[in-house]
């Protein structure tokens, strides 16, 4: 019988207990995430050149929860307020044909989405996105610069 993988969080109780709980939760112990360019009503959103795909976001809760279900109505509400505010202006700055959304906290356990824009002929077309398949940089020289200043644009816009 094969040994559990003791590299994966979740089979060490007490490590896992301690992210779920908040007290070892790298978010909360920073107070925010890394790479933050924009705050929302009750999200931080992040994005980096080390990317999977050109344009990828991160939308990270501001309160500690582990699942959408562990947020107060009110707060979840406002979560996908601001998800949909992030879809909005990401497709608007990516021209994506399509956004793939993924929510998954199996390595940290707090509440975040992936936003993933899909483009015609992008590396991962017809199959899902891949992270440990991709080949860095994503970006050609200025295109984050410039995919990340339009998204913030409008994300910024009245129309958001």
């Amino acid at each position: 019988m094969s040994k559990p993988n003791e590299t994966i969080a979740w089979n060490d109780h007490d490590r896992w207990a301690a992210l779920c709980s908040g007290e070892a939760c790298p978010i909360c112990v920073q107070r925010e995430p890394l790479d933050v360019v924009a705050k929302l009503e009750v999200c931080w959103v992040t994005m980096q050149e080390a990317a999977p795909v050109p344009g990828y976001v991160c939308l990270v809760s501001q309160s500690h929860a582990v699942e959408l279900h562990d947020l107060p109505e009110a707060v979840a509400a406002a979560f996908m307020r601001d998800a949909q505010r992030v879809s909005k202006a990401l497709a608007a700055a990516t021209g994506a044909v399509k956004l793939n959304y993924e929510i998954h906290g199996n390595s940290i356990p707090h509440l975040h989405l992936h936003f993933f824009p899909r483009h015609r002929g992008d590396q991962f077309e017809g199959q899902p996105i891949n992270p440990k398949a991709v080949a860095q940089p994503v970006y050609a020289p200025g295109e984050f610069r410039r995919i990340r200043d339009a998204f913030l644009l409008a994300l910024n816009s009245p129309e958001a």
